[in-house]
This record gives structure tokens, sequence and C-alpha cells, in this order.
């Protein structure tokens, strides 16, 4: 399956430290595995699917869209002001 992560998405990582890139790698190899194990949402993000982990004591949530072959990696953050983000950056894509 190819991966493919949003310029947001990008951005934020960048902020991540050493081993909290680790643990978002793994979230990643386990949605690779199985993309369906995140929660669809409904209304204005129908088709986007968030996965909820935790790095150390702080719940982050990964959003991404799947196909057969692909796998969008959309953005991550914590809960707070996440979904108005999101809903703004695919208004704007």
């Amino acid at each position: 399956m190819k991966i493919i992560q949003s310029p947001l998405f990008a951005r934020k990582i960048k902020k991540f430290h050493k081993d909290q890139k680790l643990e978002l790698d793994n979230a990643i190899n386990k949605l690779a595995k199985d993309p369906t194990c995140g929660q669809e949402k409904k209304g204005d993000l129908k088709g986007i699917f968030i996965y909820k982990f935790k790095i150390s004591t702080t719940q982050y949530l990964l959003a991404y869209r799947h196909t057969e072959e692909l796998l969008e990696l959309i953005t991550i953050g914590a809960h707070e002001n996440y979904y108005r983000e999101l809903k703004t950056y695919l208004k704007s894509k």
C-alpha cells in the first residue's frame, strides 16, 4: 500500500521529537495493515477516518483517507480545535 502525506501533515510532524515520530510510525504501520481500524466520520467529514492513539500521556487524532492501494495521511493533532482545523483544510483544498 502506498502512503502519502498532505502538506499540512508534513508541517505538523516536523515539530515532533524523535521518540514521538517512532510512536507515530507504529500507528501508521498499523493503519497500513488495517485501514478500517479508525472511525469513519459523518456529515461534512464523510469519507475521512480518524485513528486515535497515545504518545506518552497525550491522545492524538490522525485523519486519513484510504482506497485499495493508497493511504492518504491528512493531519494529526490533539483534540483541541482539531475538527475545525480539519474542515478548514479540506475546504481550502
